[in-house]
């Protein structure tokens, strides 16, 4: 196992070098709060959901496909829908075959990503360990190379150059609000930062794998359920970013289903943004008021994901 020591801003920013023909450099919109019925104060959000197969996932998935060796019966991933897309679209711009296994609960829209990519798409039971599972039997009678959605070190450090990214565009946030399933991307993160950035993890209250890790000081199966489970419920945290997270990671902030919703509406409603459950998690946690910032303290918000049929141009 990697040593989270190797998780690092020099491995992260040797990493986003190698990526960055590949990906998109994503985009800031700065608001205000007060646009979404809050106490005024500015906010700026990270539009990861414009990256290529409509979330961060698709760093890591790059990552690992250019610093591995991949064999040449290719890769395979389990997926809640993000990460597989993320490796199919990767896979299939570097010409790699690609086997992705999903859960029952995956969405439509994430479904339709990753066939649309070529991949071959298998669903197996009804979470994601159930898809875990099932691609772990299938890397065992093949000899693909399998692509962790989060508890990979390539993982991570693809991962990590959105901080990068963000800390280069705007230098001056104090808090950055990251929504978190199995930690990869938060994790990468706040590798990067380090410290240098108030880092507040958002979960939602029916699967709380951080929240209930920091509590047991190890990661340990969660609840894994709710709105946002297709992202946001892969039962328990990495063991690589888990170290990272104590040491980097205030807190963490639960917010329910309805919230998730509202913060999907908001950002639709306000801003014209598109986002998945999982993607608005974040600033629900601003909307909610289940955290308020500081008079003068300056707010980023990650938008993650943007997979999602509920804006339907047909008709």
């Amino acid at each position: 196992m990697t040593a989270t020591s190797d998780i690092n801003r020099d491995r992260i920013a040797a990493t986003e070098a190698v990526i960055r023909p590949h990906v998109r450099r994503t985009p800031l919109i700065e608001a205000n709060l007060a646009d979404f019925g809050l106490t005024a104060a500015p906010v700026i959000f990270k539009l990861e959901m414009l990256q290529h197969s409509g979330s961060f996932k698709a760093r890591g998935a790059f990552a690992n496909l250019l610093l591995r060796q991949v064999p040449q019966a290719g890769v395979v991933a389990a997926s809640g829908g993000n990460h597989g897309a993320a490796v199919a679209y990767a896979a299939q711009k570097l010409g790699i075959p690609a086997t992705i296994f999903v859960p029952e609960i995956t969405s439509p829209a994430k479904i339709e990503r990753i066939k649309g990519y070529g991949a071959k798409l298998m669903i197996a039971g009804s979470r994601y360990a159930d898809a875990l599972a099932a691609s772990e039997a299938h890397l065992a009678r093949t000899g693909t190379m399998a692509v962790h959605a989060y508890d990979q070190a390539e993982t991570l450090l693809g991962q990590g150059s959105v901080g990068l990214e963000l800390e280069q565009d705007a230098p001056r946030i104090d808090t950055l609000l990251v929504a978190v399933g199995g930690g990869g991307l938060i994790g990468g993160i706040a590798a990067w930062s380090a410290g240098r950035t108030r880092i507040i993890a958002v979960e939602p209250e029916l699967s709380p794998t951080l929240h209930d890790a920091f509590a047991a000081g190890a990661p340990v199966d969660a609840p894994a359920s709710g709105l946002a489970a297709d992202s946001l419920a892969p039962r328990r945290v990495g063991e690589l970013m888990f170290p990272i997270a104590r040491a980097h990671v205030e807190r963490v902030v639960l917010v329910s289903d309805d919230a998730i919703r509202q913060a999907q509406n908001a950002l639709w409603s306000t801003l014209r943004l598109v986002t998945e459950p999982g993607g608005a998690a974040a600033f629900a946690a601003l909307l909610s008021g289940r955290f308020r910032p500081a008079p003068g303290e300056r707010i980023a918000v990650l938008v993650c994901g943007a997979n999602t049929t509920a804006v339907n141009f047909s008709g």
